[in-house]
């Protein structure tokens, strides 16, 4: 009975920042409540026992890719109010999107409470076993190529955001490695001697 009234709680407040994702008008906050999003799927990882997967979760998206996100976000200076009179030409699109996703839900809730192929509430494991182990047999044999294609385009979008913050703006001061690798030290430095008469 706890277990499930954990999971309900820990997923109500998934999608109640989810929409906050959708929905924020500050791109920040937006980034923020998918921080917050990541988290709780870590945390209904955890109840599944899958330990593996909701310590990479936290790890690679949580600590890494969010904090990408969020130095893109805050150095492209996305302008708000454009971004929203843009909203309503995606409207149609993103509307489709999301009935699409409500009747999958409710096809998989239909099954659910039908019993048809699924079995009930999380099974669990044996003892010694490593989900870990098993994740990684998988993953480097039968999924190899996914995995090396997911490598590639996180490569490109971490690529793809340096290239977007990269831009001229004037007034800048940058560093001439050349002239100060060439710089003598003489030309630099003067040693002055002061006699300890004149410094009274």
């Amino acid at each position: 009975m706890l277990h499930t009234v954990l999971f309900y709680s820990f997923a109500l407040v998934m999608l109640g920042a989810a929409a906050g994702v959708v929905f924020s008008r500050n791109p920040v906050h937006s980034v923020m409540f998918l921080v917050l999003t990541f988290f709780q799927s870590a945390v209904l990882w955890l109840m599944a026992e899958a330990e593996f997967l909701a310590i990479v979760l936290v790890l690679v998206y949580v600590g890494a890719v969010m904090v990408l996100f969020l130095f893109v976000v805050m150095m492209l200076e996305v302008n708000i109010e454009a971004a929203k009179r843009g909203l309503t030409r995606f409207a149609p699109l993103g509307i489709g999107i999301a009935l699409l996703m409500a009747y999958e839900l409710m096809q998989l809730i239909w099954l659910r409470s039908e019993g048809v192929g699924i079995t009930g509430g999380f099974a669990a494991t044996a003892e010694g076993y490593s989900n870990t182990k098993a994740l990684g047999a998988v993953l480097y044999t039968e999924h190899v190529y996914a995995f090396e294609i997911a490598a590639v385009i996180l490569l490109l979008a971490i690529v793809a955001a340096i290239t977007l913050t990269m831009r001229k703006r004037p007034g800048i001061k940058v560093q001439d490695i050349n002239k100060q690798v060439a710089v003598r030290a003489k030309d630099r430095v003067r040693i002055v001697k002061m006699d300890a008469e004149k410094k009274q």
